[in-house]
């Protein structure tokens, strides 16, 4: 089967925009992404794409942002392989978590092992924020908690949870790419007590977590934390990432106005996470 390469060149660029457009890339029938230095490529089927489609999702694309576009005709490819030669390499977290996908081989040894075969360049634990994220996830106590894991990408966040002890896990992202992917890994990792969702923050709606994990973006996390701050049960705790340390007062006085406290924050490469407990 021959494929159809596109590269695509986002201005101004932002990892977490070209994950948005992957995602949507995805909903029709592009099924694997490589970070470039400024956008993706993306590849599909050569029987399955459509420019005028393609042209209508850069002119609705959610984002104010300039996306240019090639696309070439190729021969089939070893995707593991290419994921392997070009992203995805073995991660340790904090020596005790390693993230890797199913096609990687020595892996290094860890307390916590996790696969994850991404079908999207985010999720595997290379992001900064994601990392950061883990790193908090490896030093709080989650064990008999109940988890949500929200904007939970490849649910390595939610895998990581279960694996140390949480009670009961919900995983939620808007994307049905996103949930595919996450229903996949969690049977992988051969983990239970995870409820995958597709859907935004509508979905919290009567439910109660004690530890909320939302790796998103500032403006989601802005738009959607009261409802973070509703389903928080009385001294849960809600960690936020996916911006930057300049966002911090932001993300902080929005916390404020919904009886949340900000604890504490970590940096990494000027990416923040921050802890914030309910009050």
């Amino acid at each position: 089967m021959n494929f159809i390469q596109v590269d695509l060149i986002i201005t101004p660029y932002e990892e977490y925009i070209a994950d948005v457009l992957a995602a949507e890339l995805g909903e029709i029938g592009f099924d694997t992404f490589v970070p470039t230095a400024n956008g993706l490529q993306a590849f599909i089927a050569e029987k399955l794409f459509d420019e005028k489609t393609l042209n209508t999702i850069i002119s609705d694309f959610v984002f104010e942002t300039s996306i240019e576009f090639k696309a070439i005709a190729i021969e089939s490819k070893n995707w593991n392989e290419e994921w392997e030669k070009h992203y995805f390499e073995p991660i340790i977290i904090d020596n005790e978590c390693v993230i890797h996908s199913s096609f990687h081989k020595n892996v290094p040894k860890a307390s916590y092992d996790i696969v994850i075969d991404p079908k999207m360049a985010f999720g595997t634990g290379h992001h900064e924020t994601t990392s950061l994220v883990i790193g908090e996830l490896l030093s709080m106590s989650v064990e008999s908690k109940k988890v949500l894991d929200m904007g939970c990408g490849t649910s390595v966040l939610a895998i990581l949870a279960a694996m140390r002890g949480a009670k009961e896990l919900v995983a939620i992202d808007i994307d049905s790419w996103c949930t595919e992917n996450s229903i996949e890994n969690i049977a992988m990792n051969n983990v239970a007590g995870i409820e995958v969702k597709q859907g935004g923050a509508e979905l919290l709606e009567g439910m109660h977590f004690d530890i909320i994990l939302a790796n998103i973006n500032r403006n989601i996390l802005l738009a959607d934390m009261e409802k973070y701050a509703n389903c928080l049960t009385a001294g849960g705790e809600l960690y936020m990432s996916g911006f930057y340390s300049e966002d911090i007062p932001l993300i902080e006085a929005e916390a404020n106005r919904n009886g949340l406290e900000l604890q504490k924050s970590k940096l990494k490469n000027n990416w923040a996470v921050v802890k914030t407990v309910k009050l």
